[in-house]
């Protein structure tokens, strides 16, 4: 015979301090490993976003990253030559772009960061168009010393508003457009005109990559070993969508702090749960016998202590999804080790975390309530009844 659910919630309706505080501690706990989940889910989503799948981008051999790549006017005029690049409206779909860095202060704050500046063609844009659209002034105009800039860095960086300037290299740029990048990481970059910001940063015949439209999607293998495989050119063609789902890796360090830290906190509230409910068998002796005098077995006492811690700890996993849910789509950003800038990302909490939440609170419930259920059941009735 089972005993009801109703004994339980009236228990812990009871001790209203005892569970306020633990399910809090079981809380904080839950909502720290959502929080790490939270922002590497952010992450993944801006640059799983930012590729194309019938793009690949080209960079020097060994480089990790557009900004330590070196691709010459030369290189890219073979890679033009090379089959299975679309063509649209009589124009090739390839692009010789330049990445650099400048440093920006954030709004309100001394503090600055490095944010991407990408130097492009108009083609560049075009090929970005699925993803990318200018939602305040005009796009640079090739040849000047213009910039667009992402909706992320309007957002989140001093003096970039459109008419203002700032220094890239040599030149003052200043801004003529803002650009919606949708979820991509694009929304944290600035771009101008390569063959201007090439002159400004000193790199007039060596820029950092090229991007390739391929005619479609069986035309990419084909295109991507014509490129790998050309010793003159000391180059490689890497899918867009796997060059920046690469980028991930720059959360991999906080996605093991946080499991760390998560799992030490829970241990702690696990021991909190713990006492909680072994206070409770205390308090609760005399009740106990009255149960094994009504009939009640060990087995069904045991399971209704086990209920009711999990009944504990999974009012702190609610309490930590509720708290989590108002930073759902909160503009977040992060150190990129792969770029050596700041990403620009929206924190997402998503079903799944919330199940992940739940289900991790409720390990903790049951690591905490089983020795304390199993103290339960083992009491000896004659001497609970004693104390009557």
């Amino acid at each position: 015979m089972a005993i009801p659910l109703s004994y339980n919630l009236r228990n812990l309706l009871e001790r209203k301090t005892t569970t306020i505080m633990t399910a809090l501690g079981i809380a904080l706990t839950v909502a720290v490993m959502l929080g790490i989940l939270g922002i590497l889910a952010g992450l993944q989503s801006s640059f799983q976003a930012t590729g194309d799948p019938l793009h690949l981008l080209v960079l020097r051999k060994a480089a990790t990253a557009e900004l330590t790549s070196l691709v010459t006017r030369e290189n890219f005029q073979v890679l033009r030559a090379k089959k299975g690049i679309a063509v649209e409206n009589g124009e090739l779909m390839a692009s010789l772009e330049l990445i650099t860095v400048i440093s920006l202060p954030f709004k309100a704050s001394s503090e600055t960061a490095n944010v991407n500046v990408r130097g492009l063609a108009p083609v560049g844009i075009r090929m970005r168009a699925r993803n990318v659209r200018l939602s305040e002034g005009r796009w640079f105009t090739p040849g000047q010393r213009e910039l667009a800039i992402g909706r992320g860095v309007a957002a989140s960086y001093d003096n970039v508003g459109v008419g203002q300037q700032l220094q890239v290299g040599r030149g003052y740029y200043t801004i003529v457009g803002i650009f919606d990048g949708g979820q991509t990481a694009f929304n944290g970059e600035l771009w101008g005109d390569a063959n201007q910001l090439g002159t400004d940063a000193g790199r007039v015949s060596t820029l950092s990559s090229v991007l390739l439209q391929a005619t479609d999607a069986a035309a990419i293998p084909a295109l991507k070993q014509s490129i790998d495989n050309d010793q003159q050119l000391s180059l490689e063609a890497i899918p867009e969508t796997d060059y920046y789902l690469r980028q991930t890796q720059s959360g991999q360090p906080l996605r093991y702090l946080g499991i760390f830290v998560a799992i030490v906190m829970a241990v702690g509230s696990s021991f909190a749960a713990m006492n909680t409910m072994y206070a409770a068998v205390t308090r609760r002796t005399r009740e106990i016998g009255v149960l094994r005098l009504l009939g009640f077995s060990g087995a069904s006492i045991l399971f209704s202590f086990m209920v009711e811690s999990l009944l504990l700890t999974l009012l702190g996993g609610a309490l930590a999804c509720l708290a989590v849910l108002p930073f759902n789509g909160l503009a977040s950003r992060m150190g990129n080790l792969v770029t050596f800038s700041q990403s620009l990302f929206q924190f997402r909490v998503t079903p799944g975390m919330i199940v992940i939440g739940m289900g991790f609170a409720s390990l903790m419930g049951l690591a905490g309530g089983l020795w304390p259920a199993r103290a339960a059941a083992r009491k000896d009735v004659l001497g609970a009844l004693r104390d009557l």
